[in-house]
């Protein structure tokens, strides 16, 4: 495993207590486990970190299982520093009662989204404290990848981008769909990526109207478009394309159906720029398929944030109205993000082409160059793909 530098570590952790101040918060509660790795290289099922704008700056619940794994971190350099670790003795919650105590009153917050409401009501009572809910704190924070996030995605990137062309190659007619999806499982393991980023979507003919649809034992045959939709972990970090392939020579319309959504990415790619809200490259996509007559076929945003998580900032999709709603992130440098159009018919199939893209100040800079022509599988298979 290669872990982030502790100085990214400490930026982290000071760009976090800076968040604070400016807030007005005196400490963050962090239960959300990926945030723990985020910040401090620790991956783990269980732990409670508490990030304070007052000395200990960063403090770490853990149970006895973790021990070890943070003495490693900490004798390896690659632990945040001046961090200070507090072992659990009885329950996480009591634990982190006993902690908020001994720190000076404040205004304390808690991840909102990553805590149920009862633990959220213990805490409260057991603290006799107001806990303020805090939302996409330290998500926000981890929508700009910084020098070590951008080198492991460009390798992730790398890594799956070998893998789509024999990816393709194993959607064969007579395969089931749950066959296929078994072998791409597989490739990707063959790829040196240490796990898949979910399970892999195959949906073939008819099933491929379903957005997300689960693999089955239908059967491919002549004449049907298969959405294959990977992905791969690496270093932490994920990855996740997808292509749509044809069984034999595609009908004229799967040709323009397939026209129409790569047409979409190619101009969300080219809406995609510093300074640019983000429901203006899903606003460009949508505009080339509503001129197809598709506008309708196109339900899902356009794509999504990608890192510890599958699914993170920035969202891309439709301007939101509402206070409740999630704003329109304007898109930045360093920001990772996949483009992904499709459409969606239903008792014929679908059409999605996914690539993973990297924010520059010059523009994006795709994470998965590979081929994105519909493909007859059969021409693949005879080439040995």
């Amino acid at each position: 495993m290669r872990f982030a530098p502790r100085e990214r570590l400490a930026a982290r952790t000071s760009a976090l207590r800076r968040e604070l101040g400016d807030r007005g918060l005196d400490a963050l509660v962090v239960t959300a486990l990926p945030h723990l790795f985020y910040l401090l290289n620790l991956r783990a099922s269980a732990g409670v970190a508490v990030v304070a704008r007052d000395p200990p700056a960063l403090q770490l619940v853990i149970d006895f299982r973790y021990v070890e794994a943070v003495d490693r971190l900490l004798r390896d350099g690659v632990a945040p520093p001046e961090l200070e670790v507090v072992r659990v003795e009885s329950t996480y919650d009591e634990a982190l009662c006993d902690l908020l105590r001994r720190r000076p009153a404040g205004r304390v917050a808690i991840e909102a989204d990553h805590l149920s409401v009862r633990r959220w009501t213990w805490l409260q009572r057991a603290l006799a404290a107001d806990l303020t809910p805090a939302v996409e704190l330290v998500e926000r924070a981890r929508v700009i990848k910084d020098r070590h996030e951008t080198q492991v995605l460009r390798e992730a990137g790398e890594m799956l981008a070998a893998v789509i062309v024999p990816a393709c190659g194993r959607a064969r007619r007579g395969c089931s769909e749950i066959e296929v999806a078994k072998d791409i499982e597989r490739l990707i393991e063959e790829a040196g990526f240490e796990r898949q980023a979910f399970d892999a979507i195959v949906a073939s003919g008819p099933n491929g109207a379903l957005p997300h649809a689960h693999p089955t034992e239908r059967r491919l045959s002549e004449g049907d478009l298969v959405i294959l939709d990977f992905g791969g972990v690496h270093q932490g970090y994920c990855v996740d394309v997808s292509r749509t392939v044809s069984v034999g020579a595609p009908t004229a319309e799967a040709s323009r159906l397939h026209r129409a959504v790569r047409e979409a990415q190619v101009a969300a790619m080219a809406a995609s720029a510093p300074g640019v809200p983000a429901s203006e490259v899903d606003a460009a996509a949508r505009t080339v398929l509503e001129r197809y007559g598709l506008g309708d076929r196109f339900g899902h945003g356009t794509g999504h944030g990608l890192g510890i998580d599958v699914h993170e900032l920035p969202r891309v999709g439709k301007r939101r109205a509402g206070p409740d709603e999630p704003d329109d992130l304007t898109l930045a440098a360093g920001m990772v993000f996949t483009v992904e159009p499709g459409v969606y018919v239903p008792g014929f199939g679908g059409v999605r082409i996914e690539d993973d893209v990297l924010m520059t100040e010059a523009g994006i800079e795709v994470l998965t160059p590979a081929c994105r022509r519909l493909i007859d599988t059969d021409g693949l298979v005879s080439a040995g793909a």
